[in-house]
């Protein structure tokens, strides 16, 4: 690397003096993942550039050797002089700047002004705008540092003013000293100005970069740790994908269930740490293809209640909060809660109705087999077999309430929506089919299953329009 202040600007670009004194604050993503693969994909969205404000005039500068020479012998100090006024003048520089990350700075300044003079008094045409010069490729890396140093971009061009500032009083005096005219001065003036905009657009658009960039390795390893979490990773993975995702891990983890299209939704009420993913393990491309899986921290006591408001409104279905490890039983049980009780084959509940696993214990239960329910139902309704299908229907309707209720005759006409006669006839006639088997507590808690849970009726059909040539 040159000298600062040599005749000819270095080839390098500056690198952010927080990242040089610092190099473990370069981004996690350039670490391997612990299964072996690649860090982030390479194919991000490409960058939008440096964005640099044209030059104002494109003829250089008219100095003399001799003040050429003594502004170069005076940019250790002029560098010097400007960091220490950025330390004091904005807050977020204190005591960042301090030590050895004060030392780089006052370098990369130096470098910066000593490229401007040479940029400003070359001999040939193109002025100081040139947005491949080294100072500007630095420029770029220092917003970019700044940015993974968590400094604002506010606090960025701040500096950037000071420095402006204080580099065209130190600039200006020694040009008057040697003799400067005015008209030579106002151009000087023009062209330290122009230079430090273009450093600071460059700088800024570096800040930008760096923050969607890291936005975007930030949300692979979301995505990565959201795989490891649902598909059975080992403990171990799924804790380092956290560690690389730089996500705090919750007590505990609820998953959701819900269409894509109300995902963004949730979301903006949802605990900033849910995570996301549109990738559904264990469902075929065509049933997953609309759904969207969330996992939300700390669904449970008062935040259950914070999360199912969240989600009133949504076709959403909220398994139970676990250990955040063991999130993968609460997606599993939310999925196949809403295919069970969202009806379709994708579990598409319509209405916007939340789904609380919670209120369906029962349900999921006793069909968490479905051949043995089946052959249990079969066997517990064996005396109806002979019976006409509708009026088999009325009576297992009747058994169930009747079970479930304890016989209490009136409760049960009024869930049913019928007579209290009409209760005591249909009673009578499970009597004669069942006889005094009734009575057995063992055949009591086998129809009691058998009959805990019924599918939801299917939504009615879609009216067909009429035709305009039945009207």
């Amino acid at each position: 690397m040159n000298k600062a202040g040599s005749d000819v600007p270095t080839n390098e670009p500056l690198e952010s003096p927080t990242e040089a004194a610092n190099p473990t604050l370069t981004l996690r993503a350039r670490n391997p993942l612990p299964d072996g693969s690649d860090a982030p994909p390479t194919d991000l969205p490409p960058s939008p550039g440096v964005a640099v404000v044209p030059a104002v005039l494109d003829e250089p500068l008219r100095l003399g050797p001799d003040t050429v020479e003594r502004l170069r012998a005076r940019l250790p100090r002029l560098a010097e002089l400007t960091v220490r006024a950025i330390i004091d003048q904005v807050p977020a520089y204190t005591d960042a700047l301090a030590g050895p990350i004060g030392a780089n700075m006052r370098g990369a300044v130096e470098l910066a002004l000593g490229g401007f003079l040479t940029l400003a008094v070359r001999s040939s045409g193109g002025g100081v705008r040139s947005p491949r010069t080294p100072a500007l490729d630095g420029a770029y890396a220092l917003g970019r540092g700044e940015a993974r140093a968590g400094r604002s971009m506010e606090a960025l061009l701040a500096a950037y003013r000071i420095g402006a500032r204080e580099s065209w009083r130190q600039f200006s005096r020694t040009a008057v000293e040697t003799g400067v005219g005015a008209d030579t001065m106002a151009r000087f003036a023009e062209l330290v100005f122009a230079y430090i905009d273009e450093l600071s657009a460059a700088s800024a658009a570096g800040h930008a970069d760096e923050l969607a960039t890291t936005g975007r390795v930030r949300e692979w390893y979301l995505t990565r740790l959201v795989t490891a979490l649902l598909g059975g990773a080992s403990e171990q993975r799924v804790v380092d994908a956290a560690e690389r995702a730089d996500w705090r891990p919750p007590t505990s983890l609820a998953a959701v269930v819900l269409p894509t299209r109300q995902a963004a939704r949730a979301l903006t009420t949802l605990d900033d740490r849910t995570l996301r993913t549109d990738e559904l393990p264990g469902l075929p491309p065509e049933e997953h293809s609309e759904l969207t899986v969330l996992l939300v921290p700390d669904a449970e006591g008062p935040g259950r209640v914070a999360a199912a408001a969240a989600l009133r409104g949504l076709d959403a279905c909220l398994g139970p909060a676990t250990p955040w490890l063991q999130v993968r039983t609460s997606y599993r049980r939310a999925l196949r809660a809403r295919r069970l009780l969202g009806g379709g084959p994708a579990g598409a509940q319509p209405g916007g109705q939340l789904i609380d696993t919670e209120e369906h214990l029962v349900a999921l239960a006793v069909t968490a087999d479905p051949e043995v329910l089946e052959d249990l139902r079969r066997r517990a309704l064996a005396p109806l077999a002979d019976v006409r299908s509708g009026t088999a229907e009325r009576l297992v309707e009747t058994l169930r309430a009747w079970l479930l209720l304890r016989g209490r005759r009136e409760e049960v006409a009024a869930a049913l929506h019928v007579h209290p006669q009409t209760v005591r006839y249909r009673v009578g006639q499970l009597r004669e089919l069942w006889g005094d088997r009734l009575d057995d507590p063992q055949v009591v808690a086998e129809l009691t299953v058998a009959l805990a849970w019924e599918p939801p009726a299917p939504p009615p059909p879609s009216p067909t329009p009429r035709s305009s040539a039945t009207r």
